[in-house]
């Protein structure tokens, strides 16, 4: 067993087993001024014999200048990209910060010693704050998910999908599949962020975080069928009740901004969150550094769910 958590002071952790069948891990860092990319050939070597690299730091002004926020890496349409939020300063702007989607693109084969380009925006058509993209491939079509402030409704962020003509453009109006309603959604902020997507079982499923950054935070799961036309929002069903939260016999909180991977002979599924193991925090839990990257394996009932259980002190790796 390897004892969790397995990186420090990595938020919004992302673990990318890629058809190299080695580990790619992206997340963000304290400082919010960069983005890394490691590369292991397991799991557990992420924190100790990694390849590590800088693939971008942000410039000293202009859009992308603070606030780097929740990278993911992906390899779509034959390249790599990795998707970022970033903000021009820490002003606040009809209540919420002034984040837009970004990208960075390589072209070569190897993503740590390759060059990376900045891309520019990703334009979501919505003039708003926004975060946290992903994207999937499904029956032949590539899809982007991210959170964003709904012009209408209260909130900091609720979920939309959209289709990709190519890595940093839509090719269909965003449609919005989630916003934050039930009670867990809405402590401290009213938050839908984070998605994560896992296709398995007949089922997409899609799951987020919701709440505050504190011991608040935890996860939902939404789910639609795999013929469905996904950017009809009316497919989408939503669990009423949060799907992994706070541990606090574990002293495990605030679980949440996941990712999924597996083990290399693709027998195991992997929940990969961060979380913190103190509720004690100074000010804004946003300036707090010590969020965790934790992972843990999961399980499938009898209908094809994912099973989360709960935030677990180890890594079950035998």
């Amino acid at each position: 067993m390897t004892t969790n958590p397995i990186i420090l002071q990595r938020a919004d952790p992302q673990i990318l087993l890629h058809s190299d069948n080695r580990y790619y891990f992206i997340a963000s860092v304290p400082e919010y001024d960069r983005i890394e990319l490691r590369r292991a050939d397991s799991i557990t070597a992420l924190s100790s014999t990694a390849d590590v690299v800088t693939v971008w730091h942000k410039p000293d002004s202009g859009p992308t200048s603070d606030l780097i926020w929740a990278p993911e890496i992906h390899h779509i349409f034959g390249h790599w990209v990795i998707y970022f939020a970033a903000a021009p300063n820490r002003e606040i702007f009809n209540d919420a910060f002034q984040h837009r989607m970004y990208a960075l693109t390589c072209h070569d084969d190897d993503p740590i010693n390759g060059q990376w380009t900045f891309a520019g925006q990703v334009d979501s058509g919505i003039d708003t704050f926004c975060l946290d993209a992903t994207a999937f491939t499904h029956q032949q079509q590539h899809y982007y998910v991210w959170a964003q402030k709904h012009p209408v409704f209260q909130g900091n962020s609720c979920l939309y999908i959209a289709t990709l003509a190519d890595a940093t453009t839509l090719s269909s109006d965003p449609v919005m599949i989630s916003r934050p309603e039930f009670n867990w959604e809405i402590k401290g902020f009213w938050v839908n962020e984070g998605p994560a997507v896992l296709i398995r079982n007949g089922k997409v499923f899609i799951s987020y975080s919701a709440s505050a950054t504190d011991e608040r935070y935890c996860m939902g799961l939404l789910w639609a069928g795999e013929h469905e036309n996904l950017l009809d929002a009316e497919v989408w069903q939503k669990s009423p009740k949060p799907v992994f939260a706070s541990r606090p016999e574990a002293d495990i909180y605030g679980p949440g901004h996941n990712s999924f991977t597996r083990d290399p002979e693709r027998t195991k599924d992997y929940l990969v969150y961060h979380a913190r193991n103190y509720t004690d925090i100074q000010g804004d839990p946003l300036w707090d550094p010590n969020r965790h990257t934790c992972v843990q394996t999961f399980d499938w009932d009898d209908q094809g769910f994912p099973v989360f259980g709960e935030p677990q002190p180890e890594m079950d790796d035998d």
